[in-house]
């Protein structure tokens, strides 16, 4: 059982990373810039630690700026308040991602076209096959190291891992928690110290400041991926923007 724990505990923190890292700092945000190999090896690593739940990452950050401009209004993607329970949301929150996948939407923002994109790697993410294969895999990895069937119980997290952070950071960090600063939304922190999501439950921070790149601005706060992101900058990985590095 130890296997598996490990297991789940790698593919939960490497898929929430990227997806807080690469598909909202980077792509949504342009927190940092990345040189041509930087920004092909953090596409791909998305693409491997989403596997089965792999969001093409032009779509999401479409979708993000949209719950930006709209956020906790009838036009929000993915409000807490507009819908009856967390399911709904992501229903229609999946709805909206595929018009912007599919070409019916394009965002308003101006550096939307000058986003990057890798076709052939999108296509292989988005693809049923591919994701049935991920899912195999995991299936495959529970086969040979589970000890008990009970522990199968786990594998849809691994199936549906992008959606199961986004349904947690959209509904609890908008519904649950303190607020730092008075903003124009219901934006809350749900943790103190955000040891699961790598600072995406500190929405009422990064709605506040959405171009910081540590959405901690409290002491007493962590952003655990921010001590990552600050070492990469060190290392000359990413460049992070004067904006990002503003205290507020």
């Amino acid at each position: 059982m130890l296997i598996i724990i490990i297991f789940l505990i790698v593919h939960w923190y490497a898929s929430v990373f990227a997806q807080s890292f690469f598909l909202h700092r980077y792509m949504a945000h342009r927190m940092f810039i990345m040189n041509p190999f930087w920004e092909r090896f953090f596409y791909l690593f998305t693409f491997v630690t989403q596997g089965s739940s792999f969001l093409h990452p032009k779509s999401y950050a479409q979708l993000h700026l949209e719950h930006h401009k709209h956020s906790d209004t009838e036009d929000d993607p993915h409000s807490p308040h507009f819908f009856q329970d967390v399911l709904s949301m992501m229903i229609n929150t999946g709805r909206i991602y595929m018009e912007f996948k599919d070409g019916k939407r394009i965002s308003s923002s101006p550096y939307i076209q000058g986003l990057p994109t890798w076709n052939r790697l999108d296509s292989l993410g988005n693809n049923h096959l591919v994701r049935l294969a991920f899912c195999g895999i995991y299936i495959s990895i529970y086969w040979v190291f589970a000890p008990t069937p009970w522990a199968y119980l786990l594998l849809p997290i691994h199936f549906l891992m992008g959606p199961i952070h986004g349904a947690f950071v959209n509904w609890c960090g908008h519904k649950y928690g303190y607020r730092n600063y008075a903003t124009n939304d219901e934006s809350r922190n749900t943790f103190i110290w955000d040891l699961f999501f790598v600072g995406e439950t500190f929405q009422n921070n990064h709605h506040r400041y959405p171009h910081r790149l540590n959405f901690a601005t409290h002491w007493y706060e962590l952003d655990l991926a921010y001590p990552i992101i600050w070492l990469m900058s060190k290392l000359r990985i990413i460049n992070p923007c004067s904006s990002s590095l503003s205290s507020k």
